[in-house]
């Protein structure tokens, strides 16, 4: 299992409530883009639209050993494939108010491109500020016990 891409962000805006995985359906050179890591998870989200799991504002790059893909927007919606329940289970969480899905990392598993994702909910400003100072104190005691 290889890491491609990960959304750092993520974990400092939202509070992560659950993990899921999915498979993602690219094209052949998008596969072959995503490998090289040429892959963006920053701003992208998940969407339910008529019964399908959706991302939105992924950016996967043109891969430029294929020439040139005329009409390829590597900002496309990209589906992931989840089993029915699991996107049932998910509809449901999803109607419950100030929760979202977001994307944490894509990744290869036995040559299969997967996308690990999340139910968040957003995080207020001030909460920011307090993982911000939580992380600080914990590096400081770190620190002191090295030089210890």
């Amino acid at each position: 299992m290889s890491s491609l891409a990960i959304n750092k962000k993520a974990r400092f805006d939202y509070e992560i409530l659950e993990t899921l995985e999915g498979g993602l359906k690219l094209s052949g050179a998008e596969v072959k883009s995503a490998k090289a890591g040429q892959v963006q998870l920053k701003g992208a989200f998940l969407h339910i639209h008529k019964g399908e799991l959706w991302l939105k504002g992924a950016y996967i790059a043109p891969y430029k050993p294929a020439g040139t893909q005329d009409g390829y927007d590597p900002y496309q919606d990209r589906k992931i494939l989840v089993h029915k329940r699991e996107l049932n289970r998910l509809v449901g969480k999803r109607q419950v108010d100030g929760l979202t899905l977001i994307p944490l990392s894509l990744y290869t598993k036995g040559g299969i491109v997967k996308l690990e994702f999340s139910v968040a909910r957003g995080k207020k400003q001030y909460e920011k500020r307090e993982s911000v100072k939580k992380r600080d104190v914990q590096r400081e005691m770190r620190e002191r016990m090295k030089g210890n």
